[in-house]
């Protein structure tokens, strides 16, 4: 099939993230498989096995996407539109099979990044327009937290299909466990990730279990949780995916305390190095974290900063939370997502213009 995505963001952006890379799994996969795979975004972009364009900016990619649609009118067989908050509304102007892939639902991360009234009209469109402009399309939601999101937004539950993210899964994780208690935390640097309370309450930790801290990534909030830095913590920047790696299977557990997920693709790279994580109970983090199963999901801060001293002092319980969650990351492989993806894709185009969606 000839199929067009529409993404903020590639991969090679210095802002990409978990959607980044689920995408790039997804349309490589795609594109190995011999379908045509045209991928738009914001500049700037890389080379991809798929074909990239840059259309614009962070924000003009978006009034541009109609337009481009009208040009390109009977070129694709299917348009996905990948909504990040915002989204390209495709099916106002293309009459086609049509994909809306959704990661999660932005709800206070509008505050968190916007003025008032235009984070008013951003959750708007997100709660509002979006369902409607998309009501006879199929959506496609990474876990069941953003799929549970979307039905209360109004989405048919038919119409709604899950496909994970995928997990790289080395043969043998790539490093053995520090002796000395390391804590690693990787995301960037935004404020729905919250890495502010890691530093905030490591002084407490650190008088209890020794070690190090080390926050792995960059973004906006750097300026924020430096002044926080104390004895044994550090802001390790962006690092390689090896390096990466390399930390998270050294680390004791993988400190992930964001408010809001769609999945959590960095809960499954550290199980893939059979580290555990430690998370808030809140969507998308419950449905990658298996509570005391593959980490431990806690619902506030205090029992966030026990569950982490606990880690560090019980490292036999710990290691062996770690070998569950390894086994866990190999049930989210490359291929299962890729199969999974192309199935809906299949199924909406041979499906489009029956009631219902078929």
């Amino acid at each position: 099939m000839r199929m067009l995505f529409q993404a903020s963001r590639d991969l090679v952006h210095p802002h990409a993230g978990g959607s980044e890379v689920y995408m790039d799994h997804v349309m490589t996969g795609l594109a190995q498989r011999g379908h045509q795979i045209h991928l738009s975004v914001g500049k700037p972009v890389g080379t991809h096995l798929y074909e990239v364009s840059g259309s614009g900016g962070t924000f003009s990619q978006y009034p541009k996407a109609p337009f481009r649609l009208l040009r390109d009118r009977g070129r694709y067989d299917l348009v996905v539109d990948v909504a990040n908050g915002m989204t390209y509304y495709s099916p106002l102007v293309r009459p086609g099979p049509t994909i809306c892939l959704v990661h999660h639902i932005h709800t206070a991360m509008w505050s968190e990044w916007f003025s008032p009234p235009v984070a008013a009209f951003g959750r708007f469109l997100e709660r509002k327009m979006m369902p409607l402009a998309y009501r006879s399309a199929t959506f496609i939601a990474v876990s069941n937290s953003t799929k549970t999101e979307l039905v209360k937004l109004g989405v048919d539950p038919s119409r709604i299909e899950i496909v994970h993210n995928a997990t790289l899964v080395p043969e043998v994780p790539v490093a053995v466990k520090d002796t000395e208690p390391l804590f690693v935390a990787v995301g960037r640097l935004v404020p729905h990730k919250q890495l502010h309370l890691l530093l905030e309450r490591w002084p407490e930790v650190r008088a209890q279990t020794g070690g190090k801290l080390v926050i792995v990534g960059e973004g906006p909030e750097r300026a924020r949780l430096e002044p926080l830095l104390s004895a044994g913590a550090t802001l390790a920047g962006k690092v390689t995916e090896a390096e990466r790696d390399a930390l998270l299977a050294r680390a004791t557990v993988l400190l992930h305390p964001s408010h809001v997920e769609g999945w959590g693709l960095v809960v499954m790279e550290a199980a893939a190095q059979q580290t555990p994580t430690i998370g808030f109970d809140v969507a998308g983090v419950r449905d990658s974290v298996c509570h005391e199963q593959t980490g431990w999901l806690c619902a506030d801060l205090d029992e966030y900063v026990d569950r982490w001293i606990e880690a560090a002092q019980d490292r036999e319980s710990t290691g062996l939370v770690g070998k569950r969650a390894r086994e866990w990351s190999e049930s989210f492989g490359v291929e299962r997502t890729v199969d999974a993806f192309e199935s809906v894709a299949r199924a909406t185009v041979a499906n489009y213009g029956l009631p219902n969606g078929g």
